[in-house]
């Protein structure tokens, strides 16, 4: 593999940002910082725009948006695989958990079987990714059914991160009947019956989730991967997940339950999305002030991958966080809540995962992305 020598640029480390800066990529990791020589090395001038490490996304859904953009449109899985793929180069996300739903059937698309062919069909398109695509198994406790399909693919290695989700009503996200109801028939068109059905097969398959989730979790961490828990909206809660064994609280709701993950050492994530809105889509607790809190460690894109690199570049506009905390929360402690020891910073011998940013009309958008040292993705602006 040729050299890279990154010259000119605002190189972001974990707790500084190094100015007029260079940094040399061989065998796709970075093998100095400022070196003495680079001679034989292939010389970039980013003209004096930040690098920061690829960023690493733990949750994002837009991949199903890409299998089944309109109800019951599907495309092709290696077309959606590689859309996907290209729009999180663009986005600067070098790492990318694409979050699938298992819910038996009564969610479309998020159904096991079509959720599965999905998880497998990201693992057979990994080795043509412009970023490394990895799988986020989102199990719905009260499915009977998931178990043997989700720790197959535990065993086919097509699953890399597991969460836990209870969208029944009256708890999590969904606060009251009302809501649950509203949301079903919004998005998946159901009809009141066939809400009851669902409601009523939910509360039938309620009283063994408790064991379904302690063998997923006991599967998830002997093969090293980590187990998140999702939506969780008080300590009880948290105390629950924590004694399964999850590792991270994906979008705690309230102030007490991200303070509880925090207490017993789990990570907890946010939405980007919420950080650009201002608020949450389910009225749940700002991203925002989660950071205010001391309670956010990591920010994940949720549904849209271009919103992750600017709701950092905003943050410290909106927080007491400096640049190099607010790129922590895209890049080592994601990598840190999925176990992963080789990428998340700026330091040699890590991997070359990289991007650069520039800032058309003052907007930060990533001009250049590196993967594993090789150049996945580049834009040249006529400013920033």
């Amino acid at each position: 593999m040729s050299k890279k020598y990154l010259t000119n640029a605002r190189i972001i480390l974990e707790d500084e940002i190094l100015n007029d800066s260079s940094l040399l990529i061989e065998d796709g990791k970075i093998s100095a910082i400022n070196p003495e020589s680079a001679a034989d090395a292939e010389e970039i001038d980013l003209a004096g725009r930040l690098l920061m490490p690829g960023m690493i996304d733990l949750h994002c859904d837009a991949l199903e948006k890409e299998v089944e953009p309109r109800p019951g449109v599907h495309f092709p899985l290696d077309f959606a695989c590689a859309q996907a793929d290209k729009r999180n180069a663009c986005a600067g996300i070098t790492t990318v958990y694409h979050s699938l739903s298992f819910a038996n059937e009564e969610l479309g698309v998020r159904n096991n079987q079509f959720a599965a062919e999905i998880a497998r069909a990201v693992h057979e398109w990994h080795p043509h990714g412009l970023v490394d695509n990895r799988v986020h198994c989102r199990y719905e406790i009260t499915d009977e059914t998931g178990v043997p399909i989700l720790k197959e693919l535990l065993s086919e290695r097509s699953m890399h991160l597991i969460s836990m989700m209870d969208h029944t009503p009256g708890q999590g996200q969904f606060k009251n009947m009302a809501a649950y109801r509203d949301y079903l028939t919004r998005t998946y068109k159901k009809t009141a019956e066939e809400v009851d059905a669902i409601v009523e097969r939910k509360i039938e398959s309620a009283s063994g989730a408790y064991d379904r989730m302690q063998e997923l979790a006991q599967a998830a961490h002997a093969a090293g991967i980590s187990v998140a828990s999702h939506d969780d909206d008080s300590a009880e809660r948290v105390a629950t997940m924590h004694s399964i064994g999850a590792d991270i609280s994906e979008f705690p709701i309230t102030l007490e339950a991200a303070k509880a993950a925090k207490e017993v050492g789990m990570s907890t994530i946010f939405g980007a999305p919420n950080i650009l809105r201002g608020k949450s889509q389910s009225g749940s607790m700002k991203a925002i002030e989660a950071i205010h809190e001391g309670v956010a460690d990591c920010l994940c894109a949720d549904y849209t991958p271009a919103s992750l690199i600017v709701a950092v570049m905003r943050i410290p506009e909106l927080s007491d966080l400096d640049l190099p905390a607010a790129v922590r929360l895209v890049t080592s402690n994601p990598a840190k809540a999925a176990k992963l020891h080789d990428r998340g910073s700026i330091a040699v011998g890590k991997r070359a995962d990289l991007i650069a940013i520039g800032e058309p009309g003052g907007l930060p958008q990533v001009s250049d992305v590196w993967v594993n040292g090789h150049s996945a993705y580049r834009v040249r602006y006529d400013h920033g």
